[in-house]
């Protein structure tokens, strides 16, 4: 049909015709041509025009469908971080520092879902062949059946995916595919985009389980267009100190589970070792009580994990007084300083503030700010918290402490490592806390004047 032009439908049989008529030549149908109205208007070139598509399928919110059956992997920390195993079908996108061990975790993920039955195919675009299968002896994997190959050729990398049709498929990395319909270079914003929009596309129509590795900038994001974690159905990232043997894979996203859930690992020299109970491994180091050190119970995704935050304040030789923090947001350190002093009396102008959070994990949560109080405050007064003791809590501007959820599994965590008593808002549901002393605070001046004997 000509462009521009408008089109007539029958409305029985959906013939299509050049001019009305009252009866439709296809079906016979008296009175039921109707003129329609182009879908966009304009110029087919630069819209839609009048031609339209094929009608899709809808149904309703009650219409049930069978889950996605799951693929478990083996390791415990992963499947927990992935909401259960390997949803088929699915893109995943893990991201991470250099060197952070994000190729030796998913060598080591390959040849278990490997060896659980899955057929699998490891792409490196970084190291050449010879490379991957010295990491696999290291690690003891050489007798994985994975399928191994070097390439960054988007187009035949495709092509033996659709030939082969492997379960799951391993692209490391993203950054380092090109696709040669594009005129840029690998690494660029539309070579990244294409290239993941090609992988995703080629994962859902082929029921192929896709893994991309993606790099990451000096502030931790990971490289390249943000639209490619809106593409992928899971975004993970592989955080670390380098100076700690802990390894923490974090979801930030995951459409088949929940997000903010952590998968706790250990760098050893045979790759990366599991750890069951993450709270043992973050206090392992922990000496005797000593001013500056408070125990926090926090909650990671559906996991409770206690992690220890030191403290150091010390005179400043310098104009203006350092604020240093590591694993926990500097904003939230200068808000709880601020409050300190406003709502407590307690300054710490002129004096240098350090804070870490013991083992390189990294805590988000509001519920910290008691803690990072309290170690700040042992620090200040050289007052060393009872070593039995953890702490958390939302402190107000006002000065008020306000709960925080899942209080009674923080305890119960608390309990199974040998905490005998704890610190909590005053409004905090504790439940049946047998075995646990729990002092609560209604805000933060009862909070100081009750443990320093101040305010």
């Amino acid at each position: 049909m000509a462009k521009g032009l408008p089109s007539f439908t029958c409305t029985a049989c959906g013939a299509v015709h050049r001019k009305w008529s009252g009866r439709c030549d296809a079906c016979g149908a008296w009175n039921s041509i109707i003129e329609e109205a182009p879908l966009a208007a304009g110029p087919s070139g630069k819209t839609l025009g009048g031609a339209k598509g094929r009608q899709i399928e809808v149904t309703t919110l009650a219409t049930t469908e069978t889950p996605p059956k799951r693929a478990p992997s083996g390791m415990d920390e992963l499947d927990r971080v992935l909401g259960g195993g390997l949803v088929p079908a699915s893109a995943i996108l893990v991201g991470g520092d250099p060197g952070i061990g994000k190729s030796t975790l998913l060598l080591q993920a390959t040849a278990s879902f490997a060896r659980a039955g899955l057929s699998c195919l490891y792409v490196s675009g970084e190291e050449a062949s010879a490379q991957v299968r010295m990491r696999a002896a290291r690690l003891g994997l050489a007798d994985a059946p994975v399928q191994l190959a070097a390439e960054t050729n988007l187009r035949d990398i495709l092509t033996t995916l659709d030939a082969l049709r492997p379960d799951l498929a391993i692209i490391d990395s993203i950054q380092t595919m090109w696709a040669d319909h594009v005129e840029a270079a690998p690494g660029s914003v539309s070579q990244v985009r294409s290239a993941a929009h090609e992988l995703v596309t080629f994962a859902k129509k082929r029921g192929t389980s896709v893994i991309l590795v993606g790099h990451v900038t000096k502030d931790g994001q990971i490289a390249g267009p943000r639209v490619v974690e809106h593409m992928v159905d899971t975004v993970l990232y592989f955080e670390g100190e380098r100076g700690h043997q802990f390894r923490i894979l974090r979801a930030v996203k995951n459409r088949f589970g929940p997000a903010d859930e952590i998968g706790v690992f250990e760098m050893t020299g045979a790759g990366l070792a599991e750890v069951a109970n993450p709270s043992a491994l973050f206090l392992s180091e922990r000496g005797q009580a000593s001013p500056g050190s408070a125990v926090f119970a926090g909650i990671e995704g559906t996991r409770p994990v206690l992690t220890e935050i030191q403290a150091l304040v010390a005179p400043s030789t310098l104009g203006t007084p350092r604020r240093t923090v590591v694993g926990l947001d500097s904003g939230r350190l200068s808000t709880i300083l601020a409050v300190l002093e406003a709502r407590c009396g307690i300054p710490f102008a002129g004096l240098d503030v350090f804070l870490n959070v013991a083992g390189g994990m990294r805590v988000s949560e509001p519920a910290a700010d008691l803690a990072v109080a309290a170690a700040l405050l042992s620090a200040r007064e050289d007052v060393a918290l009872p070593p039995d003791m953890v702490i958390f809590g939302e402190i107000s501007l006002s000065g008020a402490l306000r709960p925080v959820g899942q209080t009674e599994n923080r305890l119960k965590e608390a309990r199974k490592l040998g905490f005998s008593q704890a610190v909590a808002p005053e409004q905090s549901k504790t439940g049946g806390d047998d075995g646990m002393r729990v002092r609560k605070m209604p805000d933060l001046t009862t909070f100081v004047g009750d443990m320093f004997a101040a305010g």
